[in-house]
């Protein structure tokens, strides 16, 4: 079964929001389906259920429990900043092997599709070595790129797009999550983006979206990944 990883163009796009769309349409439908985001920032114990991790368990049917959270989540950070400076802030560093192992042992344990949500952009620092563009090839698995509608989306989609194909990331998807007050629809920044970008575009309204959802959950989950090419 194939595993992805779900990043965006930068912080506040819709990665959540994407990932737990995908969970409740496979829900829907009986599809095996779950989700990690093991790196969270600025969480607090006191607001854990409004977390992107409280939001992920539900989305899988599971109680928002510590337990729970600590377990899709195991790196938390108060600081609402990029993972590097969250940890600093905290006198930590991110180990980057145990965070790829984290995700592989996730990934060999899953029965069916494992969602790995990032953090922020594709671009975005772990440390002062590597970024989520380098935890995603590690891997070895494909991403779905969430982008959004406003003013400047499709510089920031192309951009996006061709930083992963050069770290050698295959994207499966482009997904785009229409933002508050849009700068154009979401049908033309799909046919602008087409002339440019060769994965499928799949569109998310923000009200009444869960046929689309399901179109995306539907196309995703049906697929096998024989690997990089």
């Amino acid at each position: 079964m194939v595993s992805y990883f779900v990043t965006a163009t930068g912080t506040g796009i819709g990665k959540t929001y994407v990932t737990a769309g995908i969970l409740r349409a496979a829900r829907r439908t009986g599809k095996l389906a779950s989700a990690i985001k093991p790196l969270l920032t600025g969480y607090s114990t006191n607001q854990a259920a409004d977390s992107d991790a409280a939001i992920l368990l539900a989305s899988m049917g599971k109680n928002v429990s510590r337990q729970n959270i600590e377990a899709i989540s195991p790196w938390r950070f108060a600081a609402p900043l990029a993972p590097d400076m969250a940890a600093a802030r905290e006198g930590r560093k991110i180990d980057f092997p145990m965070l790829t192992k984290f995700c592989q042992v996730a990934i060999s344990a899953s029965p069916g599709t494992l969602l790995i949500e990032g953090i922020g952009g594709v671009a975005v620092p772990l440390n002062e070595s590597t970024l989520v563009s380098d935890w995603i090839s590690t891997l070895r698995i494909p991403a779905i790129l969430v982008a959004g509608t406003y003013l400047g989306t499709i510089s920031h989609t192309i951009s996006a797009a061709d930083f992963l194909a050069f770290r050698g990331v295959k994207i499966a998807a482009i997904v785009l999550s229409e933002s508050e007050n849009p700068a154009t629809s979401l049908e033309e920044t799909a046919a602008t983006l087409a002339y440019h970008l060769k994965p499928p575009i799949h569109l998310i309204p923000r009200n009444l979206n869960d046929q689309a959802f399901q179109k995306l959950a539907d196309s995703l989950l049906n697929l096998t990944y024989a690997g990089p090419s």
